[in-house]
Parts: C-alpha cells; sequence; structure tokens
C-alpha cells in the first residue's frame, strides 16, 4: 500500500500519504475485526448447529438477493457524493445528500413491499428445510429484512465518511460493530427462545445501533448531512439513469453470489442446509481474508473518484495499476498459505468442518484473487459516469454464472462447480473491464497486462511452488502444519517483495521503514 506514493509530485505525495494512513487506520480495524469475526463464527456455529447455520445462510442469502435492486443506486449515491467532493461544490453535495436520503426511503418500501411476499413464499415452497424449522426462517426472514433496510437507509452516511476519507470513525466504529457481534455469539448459547429466531433478533439490533452511531457522527462532523426535503428533479434523473445501468451489474454479481448457495439448497437434496452450511463456513473466511483487500480499497477507492472529478488522469491511470497490483498481493499473502493448509486451519477454527467446507473454502478463495485485479477498475469505470455499454458487457458475462452453473448441477456435477464457473467468467470479466475503460478513458491495456497481470500470475505461481512442495514433503502432525503455514507466509510475502516489487519499491519501503524508526 505504501509504495503507491508517486515520487514525482508533492500532491501526490500527500495523495499517497493519506492512503497509507488510512489504510493503517482500516488494518486496525480488520484484525480486530477478523478474529472477532472467526471465533464469533465458531461459537454460532457451534450453538445453532450446521442445519440451522445453512438456514441462516440460505435465508440470508434471499433477503441479500434484493441488493439487485438497492445496489445499483447506493453504487450511484456514493459516486455522486464523492465525484462532487472531488468538484468542490458543497451546495450540489448537499443537494445530492437530501436527494440520496429521499431516494432511499422510497426504494426501503418498495423492497419491503418486494421481500417479505417473495421470501415468504420461497421459504415454504422452494427451499429444502424441515417442516418444523419454517416458522423459525420465516422470522429470520423478518429480522433479516429489518436489518437490510436499516443498512439501506445509512448508505448516503457511509459514502460521505468513505469520501472524506475519515477512516477513523469508519475503524473505531467498525470495531463497535465487531464487539456487538460478539456479545451476540455469547447470549445465543443460553437464549431464551429459539436460538435461530433469537440470533435474528440480536444481529438486527446490532445493525440498528451501529447505524444510528454513524448517522449522529456523520450529522455532527459533515455539514452537507444536514437533511432538508430537497428533491431535485434533475439530479435524481442523473442519478437514476446511473443506476439504472449499474443495476446489470450489480444483479449479475447478486445472482452469482447468492444465486449460487440457492442453487446448491435445490439441487441437494436433504443435505442442502448442510451444504449451504459449509458454503456459508467457506464465504465467512474469504470474506475475512478479502478484508485485506477491500480496506485498501476503502481508503483509495475516494482518491480515484475524486482525482477523475479534478481531471487529473495520469494520477488515476497510475493508481489504478499500482492498487490493482497491491490489491492481489494482499489478498495472496493471505489466502496462498491457507489454500494449502486449508483443512487444518479449519480443524482448528470449527469444532466441525462441514462437508465440503475445506474445497468451498480454497475455490473462493481463488475467485478473491480473480476478482481483487478487477477492483480498481470497476471504481475507476463508475467515476467516469460512461458505464452504459460497460455494464452490458460486463454484466451480460456474469450474469452467464446462473444458467451455467444450473446446467452442471442439472448433469451432475458437485456442488463446488458454481465457485468454478464463477472463477472463468471472472477471468473474462477482467478483460472486458479493461477494454471498456480504455474505450472510456484513454488507459492503456498492454501496460496493465505487462505491469500488473503477467506480475501477478508470475507472482502466484511462485507462491504456489514451495507450499505445493511442502504438502508432499513434510510428515502429518499438529507441528509440522504449523511449521508449513509459517513457511508459506514468509515464502508468499517473500515473492511479492522481490518479484512482485520493483527496485523502487522496495527502495521507499525501506526508507520508509527507517523513517519510522526514527519517529
Amino acid at each position: 500500500m505504501l509504495y503507491l506514493l508517486d515520487y514525482m509530485s508533492e500532491n501526490t505525495l500527500h495523495k499517497g500519504r493519506r492512503i497509507a494512513k488510512n489504510t493503517m487506520l482500516l488494518y486496525v480495524r480488520m484484525f480486530v475485526l477478523m478474529l472477532v469475526g472467526l471465533y464469533t463464527s465458531r461459537v454460532v456455529l457451534d450453538a445453532l448447529g450446521e442445519t440451522d447455520y445453512g438456514i441462516y445462510s440460505v435465508v440470508g442469502g434471499v433477503v441479500a438477493m434484493f441488493t439487485m435492486i438497492s445496489g445499483a443506486l447506493n453504487s450511484a449515491v456514493s459516486r455522486f457524493i464523492a465525484f462532487e467532493l472531488g468538484k468542490g461544490d458543497l451546495s450540489r453535495l448537499n443537494k445530492v445528500y437530501c436527494t440520496s436520503v429521499n431516494i432511499q426511503l422510497v426504494l426501503a418500501l418498495i423492497v419491503v413491499l418486494l421481500a417479505e411476499p417473495i421470501g415468504l413464499w420461497f421459504i415454504e415452497n422452494k427451499m429444502t428445510i424441515a417442516a418444523s424449522r419454517i416458522p423459525a426462517a420465516t422470522w429470520v426472514l423478518h429480522f433479516s429484512l429489518l436489518a437490510f433496510v436499516v443498512n439501506l437507509m445509512s448508505v448516503p452516511q457511509m459514502a460521505s465518511i468513505t469520501a472524506h476519507e475519515k477512516m477513523s470513525a469508519y475503524a473505531y466504529i467498525g470495531i463497535l460493530d465487531g464487539l456487538l457481534r460478539l456479545g451476540v455469539a455469547f447470549l445465543i448459547v443460553n437464549s431464551p427462545i429459539d436460538k435461530l429466531v433469537y440470533y435474528a433478533i440480536l444481529m438486527a439490533a446490532v445493525v440498528v445501533v451501529v447505524r444510528i452511531t454513524y448517522g449522529l457522527y456523520c450529522r455532527v462532523k459533515f455539514q452537507e448531512c444536514r437533511y432538508r426535503f430537497i428533491f431535485d428533479g434533475p439530479l435524481a434523473k442523473e442519478m437514476f439513469s446511473f443506476a439504472g445501468w449499474n443495476f446489470i451489474g450489480v444483479t449479475s454479481g447478486v445472482l452469482r453470489d447468492h444465486g449460487g448457495n440457492i442453487l446448491v439448497n435445490l439441487f441437494s437434496g436433504h443435505s442442502g442446509p448442510i451444504l449451504n452450511a459449509a458454503r456459508g463456513v467457506a464465504v465467512q473466511l474469504n470474506g475475512a481474508v478479502q478484508s485485506f483487500v477491500s480496506n485498501f480499497m476503502t481508503a483509495v477507492n475516494p482518491q480515484i473518484t475524486k482525482s477523475y472529478a479534478a481531471g487529473d488522469k495520469e494520477y488515476v491511470f497510475s493508481l489504478v495499476g499500482k492498487s490493482s497490483r497491491m490489491a492481489f498481493y494482499l489478498l495472496s499473502l493471505m489466502a496462498i498459505p491457507i489454500i494449502f493448509n486449508t483443512e487444518l486451519l479449519l480443524q482448528v477454527w470449527l469444532k466441525d468442518v462441514p462437508d465440503h467446507a475445506v474445497l468451498f473454502v480454497q475455490l473462493f478463495l481463488m475467485f478473491a484473487m480473480s476478482e481483487a485485479l478487477s477492483l480498481p477498475l470497476i471504481t475507476a469505470m463508475l467515476a467516469t459516469g460512461k458505464i452504459r455499454n460497460y455494464q452490458l458487457a460486463v454484466g451480460g458475462v456474469q450474469l452467464l454464472n446462473i444458467p451455467l452453473s444450473y446446467l452442471f448441477l442439472k448433469l451432475g456435477a458437485k456442488p463446488e462447480i458454481t465457485v468454478v464457473v464463477a472463477i472463468a467468467l471472472s477471468q473474462v470479466c477482467l478483460f472486458v473491464r479493461l477494454v471498456m475503460f480504455n474505450r472510456a478513458s484513454g488507459f492503456s491495456v498492454p501496460d496493465f497486462i505487462k505491469d500488473v497481470y503477467v506480475n501477478a500470475m508470475k507472482v502466484a505461481m511462485i507462491a504456489s511452488l514451495l507450499p505445493l512442495l511442502l504438502m508432499y514433503m513434510l510428515p502429518e502432525g499438529l507441528l509440522w502444519s504449523v511449521l508449513n503455514i509459517a513457511i508459506c507466509l514468509l515464502w508468499t510475502a517473500g515473492t511479492v517483495i522481490w518479484v512482485g516489487c520493483s527496485k523502487s519499491d522496495r527502495d521507499f519501503l525501506k526508507e520508509f521503514i527507517v523513517r519510522r524508526r526514527e519517529r
């Protein structure tokens, strides 16, 4: 993250330092949340059991399917707030905020009216669960929907915090969120009512408390976050136009992630909830590992959007290339050691490891590594505002996930095929994004392939060689397995530094460390 500094410009140096500082704050948040999250998952899985854990996972997925309605507009709100902040127009910034709050109110009502009947119909007629658990699953739907609506209403506040790059608040409130979830895990062990229902109630309560905290912070700190009833018609039309095309991309992503989980349930008979639990464990671990990248991108994204709004394309192109590499490296540092030691880590983490969980974890991590290269490109493409053809192309490719997965499952493939399909299509989407960003802004595709893609593949292959050899060379046993993990981590870090980083990157890192020691 630290070598994102441009040595040519003092202004760019300041931007790079801000990214580095914000990334460090977010990593403090991440480490706390990762430790709490992994432990919480173990306690929750043990308390609920595999079946109820799987039910919560798939019902939550049904509610999350409605992010294809809200997600497109959420991206529009975040983009418009960051863009107007980059242009420095505070009056229009307040209009964007107030208009977005009004839009979210209407959208929340629409989501509730759609999700309640559709969700109830799905639970009662399509889900593979015991009849005795349908009432509990129904309550999970209600409270998951409540949490979803509360999150929906907080989008303008969250967008303001990230656009202003106030990552200290984001970090501290995020830690509060993690600690509250840890408290929930302990409370459900001795539940006064059905544990699954109690868990859904408490998780919704956590969301309400955290979002109120975010709202109060924004109202105190940011002048544009003072709500007035303003509905700017032309602005709303512009935001809806942006959101309308973005809807295609968001929908395809939601169907890929949560539709795959539902397909697994539908094609697995009575073992559906167990397989959903295995997939849920994989998603949880994958989310913890992906936080290395998501926190980094949270610090980078506002600078991409604001710099594009200010007309600094040279910095945007440089930042996209370097942050794509860094996102891949950060994920590799955690993903590669886990991929080659998944079974041991799951046995240590969980008391009982669900069947298929090991392979699901490995495949999800490979998918995350593939997607990491695209994250800065997505932000940069949204910053241009030229997203109609982009969303048609990328969204069209991503929408193939469901029909292809359905076809393979119908032909008798194992449930893990849903993730294999996602990995293959992710690579296709990366190159589609490159072509579309090139057409929108003049970004160099050959330079990205040479400096980022080829470099990332080289790092991945070299970093995997030693772990692969150790799998067959080292004897079995806990001590040898721990040694294997330590060697894999050091080898991957060394590969990133000496193969992935240029000499100027390494020199800067050395200089940075020396300065920190002197301070």
